[in-house]
């Protein structure tokens, strides 16, 4: 008999689990909060192993046809001229795999809703987990509907509700890396640039632009508070509604410089303002009995490493992988821990941020600008070489970064 499996959340994470669990013939129920697929957010990209799964999708191509046309990334001076550049090609912060995460998520969603074996119900979460045991899971959803099923992952983001009802607070721990950020789309001018732009305000602030691909800019703030009363007024915020939210960036930014002003002026009308506290999320255990969580649910890595979406589409390979090999009367916790016990140790690794990230980044005095932007000019001018640009390329591109196993469920022409 075929798995019946329920998803919380139709996101990246969410998504692939479902393309891949359908391979298998489970039938699978994807619940999402949302009306519809959002069609904003900020720039992801994928690197390493998970160009690998992508292909095994089919889906590059597609992938990168709704790039962001990011040619590289740029440090601004106070005066608004690059002084440091690194395009795409060489050594960047930008990746030739640059994608807005709600376009990826569409085409996630288009390449799953055509399956006869996968249902979404948008406008739908779950209202309570009725009960886990060792034949099924139960839950009641927000349209009243009780949903009996084999497996039930948790796929709802970094603050999932799933489980915070589900898992003891003891065994999800938060790490938090004393930075804010807040994104959102504004109109492009002709004098933007194809570029990702990032000035450096006194005071720990950032100031940055990124191209997309819709003729639009996406606009990214970040700050470090430098002292107890601003660190209260952010966190306060962080829990607070989106007014209180712009009122603390137009007093906290208003003096920062460059383009500032311009994007606190197009705060009001942006149909996408996200505020986040960046934290990671870590757990003891990703599974309880038939209850697994999955993507940044389980161990959201922060955008600090770049590692989230890759996280969350092989992630959600190898717990699909793992489930298609169970027998009919095998528990799914057997699949759960082979899961985990293969990637914990390459998500903790993709979790380790050096001591002194973000704060590097994020200069409070005009000596340490300066500092940051000479080693900076000087890393621009050694990567021109194209022999040392190569070498750190061929580095950062290594697709073997993780041993992929194979399932031979989803090689061509493989079946359970």
């Amino acid at each position: 008999m075929p798995m019946r499996i329920l998803i919380s959340g139709a996101g990246i994470a969410g998504s692939t689990a479902a393309w891949f669990l359908a391979k298998t013939g489970a039938h699978i129920t994807v619940v999402e909060k949302a009306p519809s697929l959002l069609p904003h957010g900020q720039n992801v990209d994928i690197k390493g192993c998970t160009l690998k799964v992508v292909r095994k999708m089919g889906l590059m191509e597609e992938y990168l046809r709704h790039g962001t046309t990011e040619k590289g990334t740029q440090f601004m001076d106070p005066n608004g001229r690059p002084y440091a550049s690194f395009p795409v090609e060489s050594v960047s912060m930008t990746s030739e795999y640059e994608i807005l995460r709600g376009d990826l998520a569409q085409i996630l969603y288009e390449a799953t809703k055509g399956y006869p074996n996968i249902t979404y119900l948008f406008d739908t979460t779950i209202s309570e987990v009725t009960s886990n045991g060792d034949d099924s899971v139960e839950v009641r959803l927000s349209n009243g509907e009780i949903q009996k099923s084999d497996i039930l992952i948790a796929a709802d983001g970094q603050w999932s509700k799933v489980r915070k009802r589900c898992f003891r607070p003891e065994d999800v721990s938060t790490v938090d890396k004393g930075m804010y950020g807040v994104y959102y789309t504004i109109p492009r001018l002709p004098s933007d640039e194809s570029w990702w732009s990032i000035y450096q305000a006194l005071g720990s602030r950032i100031v940055s632009l990124r191209p997309d691909p819709h003729g639009t800019m996406r606009a990214l703030l970040t700050i470090m508070p430098c002292n107890d009363s601003q660190k209260t007024a952010w966190q306060a915020a962080s829990k607070s509604d989106r007014q209180t939210q712009e009122d603390l960036l137009r007093r906290d930014f208003a003096d920062a410089g460059w383009q500032a002003q311009r994007l606190l002026d197009s705060i009001s009308e942006a149909p996408d303002f996200y505020f986040q506290d960046v934290q990671q999320i870590k757990m003891s255990k990703w599974s309880s009995s038939r209850i697994i969580c999955l993507g940044d649910t389980a161990y959201a890595p922060t955008p600090l490493t770049g590692m989230g979406t890759s996280l969350a589409i092989t992630g959600a390979y190898l717990l699909a992988g793992e489930l298609s090999k169970l027998g009919d009367d095998e528990h799914p916790a057997k699949a759960f821990e082979a899961y985990e016990n293969m990637f914990r140790p390459y998500v903790e690794s993709a979790q380790q941020i050096p001591f002194f990230v973000p704060a590097i980044a994020h200069p409070e005095t005009a000596w340490k600008r300066w500092l940051f932007g000479a080693v900076m000019g000087t890393l621009a001018k050694i990567f021109t070489v194209p022999w040392l640009a190569r070498a750190f390329k061929d580095y950062e591109d290594n697709e073997d970064d993780f041993a992929l196993p194979e399932y031979s469920i989803f090689e061509e022409g493989g079946s359970k």
